[in-house]
C-alpha cells in the first residue's frame, strides 16, 4: 500500500456503486467492515481512517477519540441519532448525510402506511384468506379524498410526503416550528403553529422530524389523546418519538384506527411487543429508506460526501454540523 494513500472505511451493506466511485481514486484505499460490527473491533482499527461511511454503527466519543486522522463521517442516510456531534464539531469534522437521496423512497413508505389504513389492506387480506367474504360488510374501508393530513415535519421527506398526499386530494396540514409559515404556504399546504391544536383536526398524521430531546416522546399519552377518533397515526422517522405503550393503548380502546410504524424504541423491536400482537398494526423492520433505488443513491452520495470532504470542498447542503465550515 502505497503510504500517500487515505483510508476510507465503509460497511458490507454499502452499495456497490459507492464502493466503486471510492475504489477508482488512486488515493484513497477502500477498506470494508461487517456492518454488525462491534465497538470492540471497530475501535482498534480506527487509528489511520480518514473517513468513514456508517449504516447502522454507532459513532460516538469513544469512537471519535479512537480516530486521530479521522476528516469526515458520513451517514449512509438521513438520520444521526447515533452519532454525537459535538466532539466531531470541536475536532472540526464534517458529519454528512446522503441529503435527497432516500427521501421518495420514506415519503412513498409513509403514504403507503395511510392508505393501507384507511383501505382496511390487512383486514380485508385476513378476510379473503380465511374464508369469510360473507363478512366483508364488516369491514369497509374508507377513501382518502376529502380527509385530513397532518405532517410532522416538513424538510426533504415531510415536503414529499405532502406532496404525495396532495395529490389523493386530501387536505393537508403542516406542522413544522423550523419552517416559515409563508414557505408552507406557499408549497400549497396549510402551516399550523400549534401541534395540540392541529391534531383533532387530523384523519391522518404522518411523523418526518429528526428524533432529538425535544422530540423524543412528542406522540405521548396526552398528546395522542388529543387525536381525532378514528385517526390512524405514522411514524417513518424515528422510534421514541411515538410512546409505545401509550399508542397501544390508544389502538386497543379504539381512539385510534391503525398505525404504520416503520421504527421502534428498540431495534430490532423484540416479538413481545405487544404492539406486534394488533391487528390495527401495519409494521416494517426500519425499511422505508431502503429501496433498490435509494441504496444506489445512497451509496453514490455518501461517497460522493467523502471524497468532498477529504478533497477540502464539502457539499455544504449535506453537512450536518455546518459550524465545521466557517
Amino acid at each position: 500500500m502505497a503510504t500517500n494513500k487515505r483510508r476510507v472505511m465503509v460497511p458490507s451493506n454499502m452499495g456497490q456503486q459507492g464502493v466503486n466511485i471510492l475504489r477508482a481514486r488512486d488515493d484513497i484505499e477502500v477498506v470494508t467492515y461487517p456492518a454488525t460490527i462491534t465497538q470492540a473491533d471497530l475501535l482498534p482499527v480506527l487509528f489511520d481512517v480518514s473517513g468513514i461511511a456508517l449504516s447502522a454503527t454507532p459513532y460516538r466519543l469513544t469512537e471519535i477519540e479512537a480516530s486521530p486522522a479521522m476528516q469526515v463521517v458520513a451517514r449512509i442516510g438521513v438520520g444521526f441519532d447515533s452519532v454525537e456531534i459535538p466532539p466531531l464539531s470541536a475536532r472540526g469534522i464534517p458529519l454528512m448525510t446522503t441529503g435527497i437521496a432516500n427521501s421518495t423512497s420514506v415519503a412513498e413508505q409513509a403514504v403507503f402506511f395511510i392508505m393501507a389504513i384507511a383501505k382496511r389492506v390487512a383486514a380485508l387480506d385476513a378476510l379473503v384468506k380465511e374464508g369469510r367474504w360473507q363478512d366483508r360488510m364488516t369491514t369497509i374501508p374508507s377513501q382518502l379524498s376529502g380527509k385530513t393530513a397532518l405532517v410532522v415535519g416538513f424538510g426533504r421527506i415531510g415536503s414529499r410526503s405532502a406532496k404525495r398526499l396532495a395529490a389523493f386530494e386530501m387536505d393537508v396540514l403542516v406542522y413544522d416550528p423550523h419552517v416559515p409559515a409563508d414557505t408552507i404556504r406557499a408549497a400549497g399546504y396549510e402551516p399550523v403553529s400549534d401541534l395540540d391544536a392541529a391534531l383533532p383536526r387530523a384523519d391522518y398524521v404522518t411523523i418526518h422530524c429528526p428524533k432529538s430531546p425535544a422530540t423524543i416522546d412528542l406522540f405521548d399519552a396526552a398528546r395522542l389523546a388529543k387525536m381525532k377518533k378514528g385517526a390512524g397515526l405514522v411514524n417513518t422517522a424515528r422510534g421514541g418519538i411515538v410512546n409505545e405503550p401509550a399508542l397501544h393503548d390508544a389502538l386497543v380502546s379504539g381512539h385510534l384506527a391503525g398505525a404504520g410504524l416503520d421504527v421502534f424504541d428498540m431495534e430490532p423491536t423484540p416479538m413481545a411487543n405487544s404492539l406486534l400482537k394488533l391487528d390495527t398494526v401495519l409494521a416494517a423492520p426500519h425499511l422505508a429508506g431502503v429501496t433498490v433505488e435509494s441504496i444506489i443513491g445512497m451509496a453514490v452520495a455518501t461517497a460522493e460526501n467523502i471524497l468532498s470532504a477529504l478533497d477540502g470542498k464539502p457539499n455544504r447542503d449535506n453537512v450536518v454540523n455546518k459550524e465545521v465550515l466557517t
